[in-house]
């Protein structure tokens, strides 16, 4: 099985980075969708979006998106963009402010097995921020660069007094991608559907896809139920 998580060879600029976000500070900022899954404060910024729009925050997958106006005035985020060489979905500012807690969910269809893979590359963030993929916490700090596997349980906690700021990145995986992930050890042949999930878990994806009434989810829905 591949890692559940996994720093990338490359790092960006925390100056540049910090000295972008201050020009999206004063933008709109829109509380997260999914107000079940959180306490305290948790909102983003869309550089790239379905509509176009700053405050459409919404990622759904195998779904045109634009580039927000927000983006023209972000170079340094144009160019983090501009290094992924494949296709992008959503791209967003997330915030997590003091003291508050992103509870343990999953993401379905968010793992690179899937053909997709989000990119987390924290712009402010401290020892006091808690991330977790698969119970393991991952380590993440200012600048790096880091791929996880969201369609497992996920938390995050923000136990500081700072807001934790990140850059997120939805990607469409492609050859060169497949490149860069050999490179990190990931097996590119290996299948989801060799995974077994625990009940709890089970329960989570169910719950998930439960949101999202389509043909497909039903289907995926039997299958588990089945296992």
């Amino acid at each position: 099985m591949n890692p559940s998580s996994s720093k990338l060879p490359i790092s960006f600029s925390i100056d540049k980075l910090q000295k972008e976000f201050a020009i999206c500070e004063n933008d709109l900022w829109t509380p997260h969708f999914n107000t079940n899954r959180y306490e305290g404060n948790w909102t983003s910024v869309s550089l790239r979006s379905q509509s176009g729009l700053v405050n459409d925050i919404t990622s759904f997958a195998n779904t045109e998106h634009k580039n927000t106006n927000l983006l023209d005035r972000c170079h340094y985020f144009k160019e983090i963009m501009d290094w992924f060489q494949c296709e992008k979905e959503a791209v967003r500012l997330l915030r997590l402010g003091p003291g508050s807690e992103i509870k343990e969910h999953v993401d379905n269809d968010t793992s690179y097995e899937d053909g997709f893979f989000r990119i987390h590359i924290p712009i402010i963030t401290n020892e006091e921020v808690f991330f977790y993929v698969d119970k393991k916490r991952v380590p993440m700090k200012m600048g790096e660069c880091w791929y996880a596997n969201f369609q497992l349980p996920h938390s995050v906690e923000n136990k500081s007094t700072e807001p934790r700021i990140h850059l997120t990145l939805d990607c469409i995986r492609n050859d060169w991608s497949d490149k860069l992930f050999a490179e990190m050890g990931f097996d590119l042949h290996f299948s989801p559907e060799t995974t077994s999930y625990s009940d709890g878990v089970k329960q989570q994806i169910i719950d998930e896809l439960s949101r999202n009434p389509s043909e497909v989810n039903t289907k995926i829905i039997a299958d588990l139920l089945a296992e």
